[in-house]
């Protein structure tokens, strides 16, 4: 859209700046803190003194938030919740609107939408005058507090501590230009930034550390492109970076260098078909005679028809039983944003394709990139221990030195970083833990301290977005433990009060007429459950917890949540609970530490990937029959929902669901059934008694035996005479009714594990008795 001659000065005060932050290759930043009908007008003044390609509004619909001009012409409207749609795409401006009486400052969307702006470009961020002004008073929330509010806590009631941490870091950034309430123009650009050149090293073409590879920018991302396009099999590469540093397009070069090489087919997989456009750009660029269909690219190389496919997570799996496609040397697969997949679906293609490379942001607006690789790096090391990382560090899409990366990652802490591991590591061991409950009004005055404990939940937890920060210091009924070494932060424990609801709402919730915002627990087991009671009753529910890598082995997770169940016990708090993806090493430490299983999803979370798995601890006599009732429903009511709903659950995780309970009593004819089967009778008919013998079996076996047992990987029928890997069939095939998807066997091979399998366990029942145990029959 042209300029408009309607304001001269604003007009020329834009075209001086924009040139230098081009000769720069930064993007700049203007603060507009006025009241909200003034900031608007200015926003419009800055919109039409600009020659702007594609600017971009962020907020809400402008006469929805009482002004009555509509958007200038060209300028693309989106709410914040929509701002991640445009991953991928580029803007030149974006007006970030936090002043409107109906929008606020949504820190998900303003992550987003930041890495979308080009060297040279400006996001304009509306806030409310009085965040130029420092004051001790309490600042109001804003309006996207609402989605922090909860029962019983309107929003206006809540404390807005990180509005004011922002408001602070924007009066300290030296990086950004203000324009005052009371001027006409905006101040002049930061001192450090007036030189018409650009700072040493920084070309004014290229970025720092470029390199010979004709089709690369860097020298890093020459070498990432060199390791993908030669990536073996069972050799992965784990690629990350920060965001503008030429990810995707490392991905999109090596692909077309793939098919240049020899290869026919090539997946790439990602959350959206927008989050790979420069994938397929990279490849059309390189590969001009190929013609692009959506999600799909075909070219022809060397007489050969070569294809390039994009793929949602979902489609993956479903992908391989293409008649076409052969499932011992499957297409290679790369996985970019691979932080916005779940964990279970990551490692699953881990084990399918021999050739993959996972790529993903670790300071992105997601702030899930190293609590993706910790999570990943065990099934690396144990699946394919030749695997590669590789980082890019050098910015492609911006110079360093850019003021918007970074002031983005200043306000959001996305590069909230941990304790040094050599200052946790020069602590003798035992460590001397000292566990304080924090104040979170000191909290917020203490940024060192808060980036630490930010950077422990982003670390330890696989995802972690940028409102978590502002729930952290503003969510209501919300406590905090941390455990010190000396001034070092190692652990951090966030806690969730839930539940106490009247009667009246309770039976509302109960009957699924009512669905209160939060109060995950409590309204989860009343509504989906059927316990009334569980929306009466009060809930501490532990909703992050996250300790240094270090201080792991010193039993710092475990004395947290003994000291958090001994305060919510003191205040006469009736449960302690926690929800989380379906995982066996997470059922197995929250089993460690006394909670049982009260309630499976039945559907796979969009967070995780797994269902949601609710455990809890009684903290009074009267609870505790509750748990008894809602634990004992969960055991007897497991096997069915494996028969059904929960029916492609993974065998590891059923397994571990599986050894809670108590053993069965099992059939007087028992063993005379399975010695049947063993000699040569069918599956069907003995199939419940095998699945009585095995859960006989299973839940006599200590935890640190299911452990050992569920750590052991697939790979084939298990050893005769080994109940250590059982869990592999016995869980499919006895419980969930697929066997033949585990074992990938004819029915002869089959039949004869599983009557190796009633052997052994026939074995493992007569030397119980005969050692005095467990009998296989009573009596």
């Amino acid at each position: 859209m042209a300029a408009s001659n309607a304001h001269p000065p604003l007009r020329d005060w834009l075209a001086g700046r924009s040139d230098d932050l081009r000769r720069r290759r930064w993007r700049g930043v203007l603060w507009i803190a006025d009241d909200a009908p003034q900031a608007v007008r200015k926003a419009w003044a800055w919109i039409a003194a600009g020659r702007w390609q594609s600017p971009l509004w962020i907020g809400p619909e402008l006469a929805s938030s009482g002004h009555a001009l509509p958007l200038p012409e060209g300028v693309t409207r989106l709410s914040g919740s929509r701002a991640r749609s445009q991953l991928g795409s580029e803007h030149d401006l974006v007006i970030f609107d936090a002043v409107s009486p109906v929008a606020g400052f949504d820190p998900d969307a303003f992550g987003a939408i930041s890495g979308t702006i080009l060297a040279g470009g400006w996001l304009v961020l509306l806030t409310p005058g009085h965040w130029q002004r420092p004051t001790d008073a309490e600042w109001p929330p804003d309006a996207d507090y609402q989605r922090l509010a909860h029962w019983p806590h309107p929003v206006e009631t809540l404390s807005a501590r990180y509005l004011q941490r922002l408001g602070a870091r924007l009066r300290d950034d030296a990086r950004l230009v203000v324009w005052p309430a009371d001027a006409g123009l905006p101040g002049p650009p930061p001192k450090t930034e007036t030189a018409g050149s650009p700072p040493a090293g920084v070309d004014s073409h290229y970025p720092a550390g470029a390199c010979d590879d004709s089709d690369c920018l860097t020298r890093d991302q020459a070498e990432a492109v060199s390791r993908l396009t030669r990536m073996r099999r069972r050799r992965p590469v784990v690629l990350v970076a920060d965001r503008g540093r030429g990810k995707s397009a490392a991905l999109g070069i090596a692909a077309a260098r793939r098919l240049m090489r020899g290869e026919r087919r090539l997946w790439i997989a990602a959350s959206s078909s927008i989050a790979v456009e420069a994938v397929f750009e990279h490849l059309q660029r390189l590969l001009p005679g190929g013609e692009r269909d959506a999600g799909r690219f075909e070219v022809r190389v060397d007489d050969r028809d070569c294809r390039v496919e994009w793929l949602a997570p979902e489609q993956v799996v479903p992908a391989l039983a293409a008649l076409d496609i052969d499932t011992q040397s499957p297409p290679t697969l790369f996985v970019d944003e691979a932080a916005a997949i779940p964990a279970a679906r990551l490692v699953d293609w881990l084990r399918r394709f021999p050739r993959i490379a996972f790529a993903t942001t670790v300071h992105g607006y997601e702030g899930t990139g190293r609590g993706f690789e910790v999570r990943l790096r065990d099934a690396l090391d144990r699946l394919t221990p030749e695997w590669r990382r590789l980082q890019l560090d050098t910015p492609i899409r911006w110079a360093a030195g850019d003021p918007l990366e970074a002031l983005t990652r200043d306000l959001l802490c996305l590069d909230a970083e941990i304790v040094a591991a050599e200052s946790v590591a020069a602590v003798a061991s035992p460590m001397p833990v000292a566990y304080v409950w924090l104040d979170r009004a000191a909290l917020v005055r203490d940024d060192d301290l808060l980036r630490s404990i930010f950077g422990l939940l982003v670390q330890a937890h696989y995802r972690t977005s940028p409102s978590d920060l502002r729930h952290l210091l503003d969510g209501p009924d919300v406590h905090l433990l941390a455990a010190f070494v000396g001034d070092m932060v190692v652990g951090i424990c966030v806690v969730q009060q839930e539940g106490g609801f009247d009667a009246a709402l309770a039976d509302a919730i109960h009957r699924g007429q009512r669905r209160p915002r939060g109060h995950l627990l409590a309204q989860s087991l009343a509504a989906h459950g059927g316990y009334r009671e569980a929306a009466l009753a009060s809930w501490w529910r532990i909703m992050r917890i996250a300790v240094h890598p270090l201080a792991r082995r010193e039993g710092t997770g475990s004395a947290m949540i003994e000291r958090v169940a001994t305060a919510a016990r003191e205040r006469a708090v009736d449960h302690l609970g926690v929800s989380f993806g379906a995982e066996p090493s997470l059922t197995r430490f929250w089993r460690r530490q006394g909670f049982r299983s009260l309630r499976i999803g039945l559907t796979r979370e969009a967070s995780s990937g797994e269902p949601a798995q609710m455990m809890a601890l009684a903290l009074t006599e009267e609870s505790a029959r509750l748990l008894d009732r809602m634990h004992d429903d969960f055991v007897r009511h497991l096997p069915d929902l494996l028969a059904g709903e929960l029916r492609d659950m993974d065998a590891p995780v059923v397994a571990a669901w599986l050894h809670e309970g108590a053993a069965p009593v099992l059939s007087a004819d028992l063993h005379e059934r399975l010695a049947w089967f063993a000699a040569g009778g069918e599956l069907a008919p003995a199939r419940p008694w095998l699945r009585e013998a095995w859960l006989g079996w299973w839940r006599q076996q200590p935890l640190a035996a299911v452990e050992r047992s569920l750590a052991c990987e697939e790979s084939g029928p298990p050893t005769p005479g080994d109940l250590t890997r059982s869990a592999w069939v016995a869980v499919p095939a006895l419980f969930q009714y697929r066997d033949e998807t585990l074992l990938r066997q004819g029915r002869r091979e089959r039949l004869a594990t599983a009557r190796g399998l009633a052997a052994d366990l026939l074995a493992w029942h007569y030397d119980r008795r005969d050692a005095g145990g467990t009998a296989p029959v009573p009596g």
